[in-house]
């Protein structure tokens, strides 16, 4: 197929009036924050967009000018209930979310009715959708308008090249393009029933009548991470990343100090991650610090970390990973994709220790570049386990490897890819 970042850089956008653009996500900060960025590109190409998302993220999204939805936040809070630590805790892969179902489902139909008030507030011309947002495609239906769905992971377009990242596998040969329709299917299988009676009772379309409104699908990650399968059709772009930046953030002055006083330290942090157990995790980290004399920058986030006072060791809530990545020598994260892009782009090695979802697809994909050390279950994770990837990631070329593969992501243009894909599918679409 042809090298879809070519054929939608900006020179070849085609000249298109202005849209109502919706965008819909669902999750954490990993899956709304490319979409910021994905809109403030729009918005500078001078179309209307609001972006509907939990309500958690409303200072996030409001504070760059951007129009916002607050969706209920009630499904995306269960991470941090007892329940949900529990499910992350003892889950791998997706099969925490399915721990979750009898919790989510409740909350299902008044989050899909508050999406389809969103939607109709909005009167959008085109709706572009996370793929949590299993409303969308539904909703665009029933306003009889386009919809393009926008993933951060492969997943959504079979193929034979790899199997779905729901899979814990690298292939499976034969049976890889099943595994995408499976993952393309999953919401029906899960919330069919509901999912009907909605289309009928609320959307006031039939029941199961097929959905012809999809205008394509773009992947918001880089062909240097996950190649692009050349039995994918040309309706289907991999951009390159989405990066949201944080203009000019100036470190405070205990973070400069610290980062001039030694050798690059190492950075560790697991985002938006409820805490499982943030004694041991933090000990662990402390522990392989020390066996390996390298310095740390602790990030505790959601409380995955605790605060604590040890030599050699900085502790911080939160950073830009655009600006602070490249101060470090490694980095270290749960492998969500955004977190996972920022150190890439960077050029850093990176060891991924995946809580669920599709952390450790990411996690393999890092291994298979050589670029980081296999993955390290949070669920295994110890003190000897990870000094051995510090160990790993200081040696063996890995350090020149990641190097080259920033540089390559550092080149690409994902939004203005994403942006001429959409104007030119909507154009295509009208003619």
């Amino acid at each position: 197929m042809n090298d879809i970042a070519s054929d939608w850089s900006p020179s070849h956008r085609l000249s298109l009036g202005s849209m109502r653009i919706a965008i819909h996500t669902f999750g954490t900060r990993g899956d709304v924050q490319p979409y910021i960025a994905l809109a403030l590109g729009l918005k500078a190409r001078g179309h209307d967009v609001q972006v509907t998302a939990p309500a958690q993220h409303e200072a996030l999204i409001t504070k760059r000018g951007v129009g916002f939805f607050p969706l209920p936040g009630d499904v995306l809070a269960l991470l941090d209930t007892p329940e949900g630590r529990s499910a992350v805790g003892k889950g791998s892969g997706f099969s925490a979310g399915f721990k979750l179902l009898k919790y989510v489902r409740p909350l299902m139909r008044g989050l899909m009715d508050e999406e389809w008030w969103s939607a109709r507030f909005f009167g959008p011309d085109l709706i572009i959708h996370h793929p949590k947002s299993i409303a969308a495609p539904h909703i665009a239906e029933a306003l009889s308008k386009p919809h393009i769905l926008a993933s951060p992971l492969p997943g959504f377009t079979p193929t034979s090249a790899f199997p779905s990242p729901i899979v814990p596998f690298t292939s499976l040969g034969p049976f890889n393009r099943i595994s995408h329709s499976l993952m393309m299917h999953a919401s029906g299988l899960l919330f069919g029933g509901m999912l009907r009676d909605w289309r009928e009772q609320t959307l006031g379309v039939p029941k199961t009548a097929p959905n012809k409104a999809s205008a394509g699908t773009l992947y918001a990650y880089s062909r240097h991470v996950v190649p692009i399968p050349p039995d994918w059709p040309g309706r289907v772009a991999v951009t390159g990343y989405w990066f949201l930046d944080e203009p000019a953030w100036s470190p405070p002055a205990d973070l400069v100090a610290f980062l001039d006083a030694g050798e690059p330290p190492i950075y560790f942090g697991f985002g938006s991650m409820p805490p499982v157990d943030p004694d041991r995790l933090t000990g662990d980290v402390i522990t392989a610090l020390t066996r390996t004399g390298n310095r740390g920058v602790l990030a505790i986030g959601s409380g995955a970390l605790r605060s604590i006072s040890a030599p050699n060791v900085f502790v911080l809530s939160e950073a830009p990973h655009g600006s602070l990545f490249p101060r470090m020598s490694a980095v270290v994260h749960h492998g969500g994709a955004g977190t996972t892009a920022a150190a890439l782009r960077a050029g850093k090695p990176t060891t991924i220790c995946p809580f669920f979802g599709d952390q450790p697809f990411w996690g393999r994909r890092i291994d298979s570049l050589g670029v980081g050390p296999r993955p390290i279950s949070q669920r295994t994770l110890t003190s000897d386990r990870l000094a051995a990837a510090l160990a790993e990631m200081d040696g063996g070329g890995m350090q020149e490897r990641a190097a080259s593969l920033g540089s390559k992501i550092r080149e690409e243009d994902g939004i203005g890819a994403a942006i001429g894909f959409i104007e030119q599918a909507v154009t295509s679409r009208r003619s």
